[in-house]
């Protein structure tokens, strides 16, 4: 890696952390010594860089200090073609379409060496092999719930073909390579179920919302997760 590159980098791991990362994490991840990450800090300090600590402490990055976001290094360039080949794939066209927007303009405007990055990237997300059911539920109108902290009122049909009404306070919108899946909170249910959305059958957004401070669902989901299931389980769909 370029000196250059690297303190662009030590930048970037200082800039995504809230809590002091010590010589030796960043060195770890540079896979450069420490003598080498106290020189580069050294140097970013002299700079006028605002970087806070010391060796033996660890170092944080002022919260004020501002870079221009769209200095991109070719993994981050492909780390977004990847994520955008993978929603473009298995998301809904208005999804898709935006996917598809943001790498055309990261490439309008990023230097014309760093243009190959994405013209021909060396990553690329599988083909899909299996398209979800077909659906007539609108997901734009779903995750506009979920950024407005509206109601939802389905109807919804279970696995067994069981049809019920249900209110639910929706949290996300999750996507697989097959499926996707509301999580709300349901109120006939009075609990936290997944909604596969090619199981609901009908879909409207209430005027009413769940009268919750933001953040607040996605904090009580999360703290549900984790005691219930452990944060990577999730359980079958209701």
């Amino acid at each position: 890696m370029r000196r250059a590159d690297r303190l662009f980098q030590i930048i970037q791991i200082l800039r995504r952390s809230s809590r002091p990362i010590t010589a030796a994490a960043l060195a770890d991840e540079l896979e450069v010594s420490k003598r080498t990450v106290y020189r580069d800090v050294a140097d970013l300090m002299s700079q006028r860089v605002p970087i806070e600590g010391e060796a033996g402490f660890g170092y944080l990055l002022s919260p004020d200090y501002s870079m221009p976001p769209l200095m991109l290094t070719p993994e981050e360039i492909e780390a977004v073609v990847l994520g955008a080949q993978w929603v473009a794939g298995r998301s809904d066209k208005t999804l898709a379409n935006a996917a598809r927007d943001v790498v055309a303009k990261i490439a309008a405007i990023v230097p014309a060496h760093l243009r190959p990055f994405i013209a021909e990237p060396s990553v690329g997300a599988r083909p899909v092999v299996q398209r979800a059911e077909e659906e007539n539920i609108d997901a734009q109108m779903l995750r506009a719930a979920v950024r407005e902290g509206r109601k939802l009122r389905l109807r919804y049909r279970s696995d067994i073909g069981e049809e019920t009404a249900r209110t639910v306070w929706p949290v996300i919108l999750g996507y697989s390579d097959t499926s996707r899946i509301l999580v709300a909170w349901c109120e006939l249910r009075q609990g936290f179920r997944h909604f596969r959305t090619d199981r609901i059958i009908e879909a409207d957004m209430l005027c009413e919302g769940h009268g919750l401070r933001p953040g607040e669902l996605r904090r009580r989901w999360s703290a549900w997760r984790e005691s219930q299931l452990g944060v990577s389980g999730l359980p079958a769909p209701r």
